[in-house]
């Protein structure tokens, strides 16, 4: 009676690990846009994993999550999201936060690296500039969307393109 108790416990062990197991499968990050649906991820780790200057993970009706890797020496490029929210964090790296009522004037900067927020608000240009000496990691949070469902620039030169032909 024991034995059979304890090889039942084994076996329904096993088969919940199986169920476990195929949920992850379901929720984890296979490197395209999981918009739409729920979704879990280990975002440190899929951040530091990308070397896309910038992919889209999950876009949704109201909220936009994206990876970035910017490498050495380059920046995001100075921008403005007239509409848009904006939240940055820096798995990796070091950076320099420039940002401002007019492009011409960024007058607020900060220095920042690993575990660093950043909060854009709708209106202000900004950029962010990798001066460390690794590729400089991060996720971006937008709200609403700011890029098509699906996007994935493996360069800043794509993406810049992408982003005249968008706007």
């Amino acid at each position: 009676m024991i034995h059979n108790t304890f090889l039942w416990a084994i076996s329904n062990e096993q088969a919940s690990a199986k169920r476990l197991s195929s949920l992850n499968e379901d929720v984890s990050f296979h490197g395209r846009d999981s918009g739409g649906k729920p979704f879990v991820v280990d975002i440190e780790e899929a951040t530091k994993d990308n070397h896309t200057f910038r992919t889209a993970i999950w876009t949704g009706e109201h909220l936009q999550v994206t990876l970035m890797s910017i490498n050495v020496g380059e920046d995001i490029g100075l921008e403005l999201h007239p509409d848009v929210d904006q939240f940055l964090r820096v798995e990796q790296g070091q950076g320099l936060v420039k940002m401002g009522d007019r492009k011409d004037v960024l007058d607020f900067q900060a220095e920042v690296s690993d575990d660093f927020a950043i909060m854009i608000p709708a209106g202000k240009w900004h950029n962010l500039i990798n001066t460390g000496n690794e590729p400089l990691k991060l996720y971006s949070i937008y709200a609403p969307p700011e890029h098509p469902f699906g996007t994935v620039h493996q360069t800043k030169a794509i993406a810049m393109a992408a982003e005249e032909a968008h706007h």
